[in-house]
C-alpha cells in the first residue's frame, strides 16, 4: 500500500501528530483548558481507545504520536470533544476567547457558530525505530528550542518527564525501545 503524508492509512501503527488552534492563538496558556485536553487524552487511553507513545502541549498546538485500531476516528473525536467542552466552558465564563473563536471559525463551517481547531492533524505514519525516535525527540525539544525550558523534562506539559523515568502527567508507552 501506497504511503500518504497526512492520511492514516495503516491502523495500529504509530502515527506522528499535530493539533492547532485557529490562528494559532496561544490558548494553552489557560491551565484549564490544558487540563481538558489532558483528561481527554486519558480518558482514550482508559478506554483503550488509543496508546500514546509521546505527546507535548505547547501553546498554540499539540503534538501526539499515538495507533489505535481507528486513530482517524479517535483523533477526530478527541478534537470534536475538547472543542466542545472548551467552547461551552467560554460560554459561561469567557466571552472574550468565545467571540476569537467565532472571528476564527471559517466561513464554510455552516454547522456551528465557533471553530476551536485547524482543520486536520497532518499524521505521519512512523516507518521504524530510528524515526520514532526522532519524532519523539522533536516532540520533547519542543519548549526547548522556544526557550521556555533548559532541559525537555522540566516542561511540564510533556511525556519528557516519562522517558527520563520521572513521573509524568499522562502516562505513555514506552516499550516499543
Amino acid at each position: 500500500m501506497a504511503r500518504s503524508r497526512y492520511k492514516i492509512i495503516e491502523n495500529s501503527t504509530p502515527y506522528f501528530c499535530t493539533a492547532t488552534i485557529v490562528e494559532w492563538l496561544p490558548l494553552f496558556t489557560k491551565p484549564w483548558i490544558v487540563q481538558i485536553i489532558l483528561d481527554s487524552i486519558q480518558f482514550l487511553q482508559k478506554e483503550k481507545r488509543w496508546f500514546v507513545f509521546a505527546w507535548v502541549i505547547m501553546e498554540n498546538h499539540l503534538h501526539l504520536i499515538a495507533s489505535s485500531d481507528h486513530l482517524s476516528n479517535e483523533l477526530g473525536d478527541f478534537k470534536s470533544y475538547t472543542a466542545r467542552q472548551i467552547i461551552d466552558r467560554c460560554k459561561k465564563n469567557h466571552p472574550l476567547i468565545l467571540k476569537r473563536l467565532a472571528h476564527a471559525k471559517q466561513t464554510f463551517k455552516q454547522d456551528r457558530d465557533y471553530q476551536f481547531w485547524q482543520e486536520g492533524s497532518h499524521p505521519e505514519q512512523i516507518q521504524n525505530n530510528k524515526m520514532m525516535r526522532q519524532k519523539i525527540e522533536y516532540i520533547h525539544y519542543n519548549p526547548v528550542r522556544r526557550g521556555y525550558v533548559d532541559e525537555p523534562e522540566d516542561w511540564r506539559y510533556s511525556s519528557a518527564r516519562n522517558y527520563s523515568k520521572k513521573p509524568g502527567l499522562i502516562e505513555v508507552c514506552t516499550d516499543w525501545i
